[in-house]
């Protein structure tokens, strides 16, 4: 199947045609209409399959569309490590290229001043790992009241999943999005 098969808007397939991506892997054909309706799912798939274009993209669409409040982090991406973390925030901002949906990252191990520079800047789509996002929720930085979508990537990882359910349990999330990891099995996911 082709991107432009999928019900993805023009500024999102131009954004894809600049990456070279024409043709979708399986988890992408098989989960982005199911995102794009408003459905939860659990994506699994090895490394380098294309799952972070397979949330990514349809979280950005949908954010694109909404009438929520832009500038408010209305999507987060949760990852085990800043490496991954990293990776995610420069495929979601190329994948944002042309759309008015912005994104940031936060980690531990360096200093979190320009990271809460660029959440106070406004974001719609931060990604972040663990201990960084409890210390600035601590500090009353960062609030996911307005959170429309959760992504939980390499749900493989014990601390990530552990580190999930606080932010599972504050709010319910009014999209409930995937959970992921890149391994091929799981013995179990996350209770809600």
């Amino acid at each position: 199947m082709y991107f432009d098969e999928l019900d993805l808007n023009d500024y999102v397939l131009d954004a894809l045609d600049d990456m070279q991506f024409e043709t979708c892997t399986p988890i992408q054909e098989s989960c982005i209409p199911h995102i794009l309706e408003g459905r939860d799912i659990l994506g699994v798939a090895q490394t380098g399959t294309g799952k972070t274009c397979a949330f990514a993209v349809p979280i950005i669409q949908r954010l694109a569309k909404s009438e929520g409040r832009k500038g408010t982090i209305r999507a987060l991406i949760l990852t085990p490590t800043r490496e991954l973390a990293l990776q995610i925030y420069e495929n979601v901002c190329q994948y944002a290229r042309y759309v008015p949906c912005s994104a940031a990252v936060i980690f531990g191990g360096v200093s979190q001043v320009p990271q809460v520079e660029a959440i106070e800047r406004g974001v719609d789509i931060l990604i972040a790992t663990p201990g960084r996002l409890w210390d600035l929720m601590g500090q009353k930085i960062v609030k996911l009241d307005k959170a429309e979508f959760f992504v939980l990537d390499e749900a493989s990882s014990s601390s990530c999943r552990k580190s999930a359910r606080p932010c599972c349990s504050r709010r319910p999330f009014r999209q409930r999005l995937p959970i992921w990891q890149r391994k091929c099995c799981m013995s179990r996911s996350i209770s809600r």
